[in-house]
C-alpha cells in the first residue's frame, strides 16, 4: 500500500481536526507614496494625448479623371514631430501600468532616434531619466532633439548590438528597457482607443471613398502595420493593407517565406523601418502584401513629395508613398477607383545630411534619376514603369 491518504481515510494529510488551523500566507508590498507617484506620470501621459489635437490626412495631388483619391495620415504633427510620438506614449502607459517604469530609474529604449526622441520627451514629462541605445550613424538632428528634451544618446557600432546593449544597460542601472521592438504591437489598443487606424477612418468619413482599397504602412518595430492591419479585420472593412520595406531589412524576405528567423547583415540606409532581424512585433499574418522597395526610390519618392506638397520628410514616408504610387497604378490599369492611405512618419528636416544631400546620395552610391522618372512620367501620363 502506498503512503497517498485519500479523503475519509484514517491518516489523511493535514492537522487534527482539532488543532490549529494553517496561518494564511500574507504579504502587502502596496506602497501609497509610489501609488500617488504613478497616478500623477499616468495624469500626466494621458493629459500629453488630450490637448494633442488628432494629426490631419493630406491629399497628395492626382490627375481627377483617375477617380482615384491617394491621402497621407500626417504624423509629423504631433509634439515629437513623429509617427512614434503615439507608439512612445502607449509604450509608457504600458510600462507605468506594469509597474515596470519606476520613479527615478532611467527607462532605457534600443532605437534608430524617432522612437528615442518621443521616449525622452515622456521621460521628462514624468521625471525619470532616459538612455538611447542607437547606432553611430544616426542622423545629428535627432541626436539634438533626444538631447533636448533631457535625454542620452549611447551609441553603439553594429546596430545589431543595440538590443542586447540596452538590456545590459537596464540590468547594470537597474532600469527598464522599455524593448519597443517587443512590445508595440501589445502596448497599443487596436480595436480603437483613436489609434491611427480608427481615426483614419473617422477622418475618411466624408470623403468619396470612405473605406479605403489599401492602407500602405512601412515598419519597424512592426506595431504600425499590426494595428492597422488588425483593426481592419476588427471593423470587417474590405481594406488590404500593404507593407512596404526599404533594402537591407530582412521583413520582406522573412514574411515572403514565412521564416520567422529571417536576418540581414546590414543596417538599413533608411532611418526609422526595416531591421536586421524579425521583430516580435512584426505580425506577418495580419499583412495582405509586402514591396521590396529600393532606397534610391524611398529618396525619389520623398522628392517628389516635396514637390507635389512643398513638405519635407523622412525616408521611410518615400518608401510608403513609392508603393502607394504602384498601387494606385495598378487601378489606373485596370480602371478602378477608390482611395489609398500612407502615412508622414516624421519630418524631412531630420534628413538634411542624408536624403536631401545630393553628396550624401553620391557617397552612398544612389542614383534617384530613373525612379524620379518613373514618378514624373506616371504622374503625367498614367504609365508607371517601376
Amino acid at each position: 500500500m502506498n503512503g497517498t491518504a485519500h479523503p475519509g481515510e484514517s491518516g489523511a494529510a493535514g492537522p487534527p481536526a482539532d488543532g490549529p488551523a494553517a496561518p494564511t500566507l500574507d504579504v502587502d508590498r502596496s506602497d501609497p507614496a509610489y501609488r500617488a507617484w504613478l497616478k500623477e506620470a499616468v495624469r500626466k501621459v494621458q493629459a500629453d494625448a488630450n490637448r494633442s489635437a488628432d494629426t490631419h490626412l493630406l491629399r497628395f495631388p492626382l490627375p481627377p479623371e483617375w477617380g482615384i483619391d491617394l491621402y497621407f495620415k500626417d504624423e509629423s504633427t504631433h509634439p515629437t514631430g513623429s509617427l512614434k510620438h503615439r507608439l512612445a506614449r502607449s509604450l509608457f502607459l504600458y510600462g507605468l501600468c506594469n509597474g515596470w517604469i519606476r520613479p527615478e530609474a532611467s527607462v532605457i529604449e534600443a532605437s534608430s532616434g524617432s522612437t528615442a526622441v518621443s521616449e525622452a520627451y515622456f521621460a521628462k514629462l514624468i521625471g525619470v531619466p532616459f538612455i538611447a541605445v542607437m547606432p553611430r550613424t544616426t542622423s545629428r538632428e535627432k541626436c539634438r532633439l533626444i538631447e533636448f528634451h533631457g535625454g542620452r544618446c549611447h551609441f553603439v557600432d553594429d546596430p545589431r548590438a543595440m538590443y542586447e546593449e540596452a538590456a545590459s544597460l537596464a540590468r547594470r542601472s537597474g532600469g527598464h528597457y522599455i524593448d519597443q521592438f517587443t512590445y508595440a504591437e501589445r502596448a497599443t489598443d487596436w480595436r480603437g482607443n483613436n489609434n491611427i487606424a480608427e481615426s483614419i477612418y473617422s477622418q475618411l468619413r466624408l470623403e468619396r471613398y470612405p473605406e479605403p482599397a489599401w492602407i500602405v504602412a512601412t515598419a519597424g518595430t512592426g506595431g504600425t502595420s499590426a494595428t492597422i492591419a488588425r483593426y481592419t479585420r476588427y471593423m470587417q472593412y474590405d481594406t488590404r493593407v500593404c507593407v512596404a520595406d526599404p533594402e537591407n531589412s530582412c521583413f520582406f524576405d522573412g514574411w515572403r517565406h514565412r521564416d520567422p528567423a529571417a536576418c540581414s547583415d546590414r543596417g538599413s540606409r533608411i532611418e526609422g523601418i526595416g531591421r536586421p532581424r524579425m521583430e516580435p512585433s512584426f505580425v506577418p499574418g495580419a499583412i495582405d502584401r509586402m514591396m521590396k522597395v529600393p532606397d534610391a526610390a524611398s529618396v525619389a519618392a520623398v522628392r517628389a513629395l516635396e514637390h507635389a506638397i512643398g513638405r519635407k520628410a523622412g525616408g521611410s514616408t518615400g518608401t510608403g508613398l513609392w508603393s502607394s504610387l504602384k498601387i494606385v497604378a495598378e487601378m489606373v490599369n485596370e480602371g478602378r477607383t477608390g482611395s489609398v492611405v500612407t502615412l508622414i512618419c516624421d519630418p524631412g528636416e531630420r534628413y538634411l545630411d542624408k536624403y536631401y544631400s545630393d553628396a550624401w546620395l553620391a557617397e552612398q552610391g544612389l542614383d534617384i534619376q530613373p525612379y524620379a522618372m518613373t514618378i514624373s512620367t506616371f504622374l503625367a501620363t498614367g504609365h508607371w514603369s517601376g
